[in-house]
């Protein structure tokens, strides 16, 4: 048994809330996003919650650039858990594009749906994203989950020549949208936003529909993607916007032990009224659709997990 197994068989304490730590402590670190960030703003407070709710575990947070840096730290055992885009995840399992080889990578649960946003200048003549054909368009973070998703749409969306593009995270994607230093920007997340919603009231914005894009995805890259729509007057839009859903993950190295993986999945689920959730269809966790992880194995901690509920 590894030490990390035995620290746990020694140190962990049935889940409740309040525990009191034990003389050992473990610790899983667990690799977010952008600071700021959805990514980052949900894996803060499921740390807090593991950590109040796993006696004996210590979950230090790191913000990186999302999805793709994320997988490459748990392929490196730099992280131990990690949130990811769905998409990414099975590409990471698989070891195609944009990794080199396969990803050591389990899932523990699925957990919400991310809407993939578009986003450009209320204002502008873009109103499809064909118009985008040679403009300037910033994908997400280099390393993001978003910037793969972005470059897909760009080429499914069938633009002869790519638009001129570059990597922003959500703030300076909002700056240099405002300073007309780039056209559009991509965006994956929750909906809604807070950062969008004040924005559309102060620098009226428009969603480029990515209707009929979903299939064309599924067929090149695998099944993570769906059709979903923004509801209407979300962001000031006056109608529903079609778009391309992604769900997001919570991962781990397969060679985490199977106490802790169950421990941390049943925490979750303990927890899931007090984690930050959008108030979009698909939003929250729910063990019915938490096993969905596609290509992505589950853990056999979070198998057990999910025994335990349903026999």
């Amino acid at each position: 048994m590894s030490r990390r197994s035995l620290l746990w068989s020694a140190a962990v304490l049935p889940v409740a809330a309040g525990c009191a730590a034990g003389p050992d402590r473990v610790r899983l670190t667990l690799a977010t996003g952008l600071a700021g960030g959805p990514y980052e703003t949900f894996g803060r407070r499921l740390a807090d919650e593991l950590q109040r709710n796993v006696g004996g575990l210590t979950v230090p947070v790191l913000n990186t650039s999302a999805s793709v840096q994320n997988l490459r730290l748990i392929g490196s055992r730099d992280a131990d858990l990690a949130l990811a885009l769905g998409d990414c995840a099975a590409d990471g399992f698989a070891g195609t594009s944009p990794f080199t080889s396969p990803v050591p990578v389990a899932a523990l649960a699925r957990l919400y749906l991310n809407y993939t946003l578009l986003v450009v200048a209320a204002n502008g003549p873009y109103l499809q994203v064909a118009d985008l054909a040679g403009r300037r368009v910033a994908l997400g973070a280099e390393n993001s989950g978003t910037a793969v998703l972005g470059e897909r749409i760009l080429t499914a969306a069938g633009l002869a020549e790519p638009a001129a593009t570059r990597y922003l995270g959500t703030d300076d994607a909002i700056d240099a949208l405002a300073r007309r230093e780039i056209d559009a920007f991509f965006f994956s997340g929750g909906v809604p936003i807070d950062v969008f919603t004040a924005l559309s009231r102060y620098a009226p914005i428009r969603l480029l529909p990515l209707n009929g894009l979903a299939a064309g995805l599924r067929r090149d890259y695998g099944p993570t993607y769906t059709d979903v729509v923004i509801p209407a007057g979300i962001y000031g839009q006056r109608t529903e916007v079609p778009t391309i859903g992604v769900p997001s993950y919570l991962v781990a190295h397969r060679d985490l032990p199977e106490d802790p993986a169950f421990r941390v999945t049943r925490a979750i689920f303990a927890a899931r009224d007090r984690l930050p959730g959008p108030e979009t269809p698909g939003a929250y966790l729910d063990e019915r659709f938490a096993i969905g992880t596609g290509t992505v194995p589950l853990h056999p901690g979070a198998q057990r997990y999910y025994r335990s509920v349903y026999g």
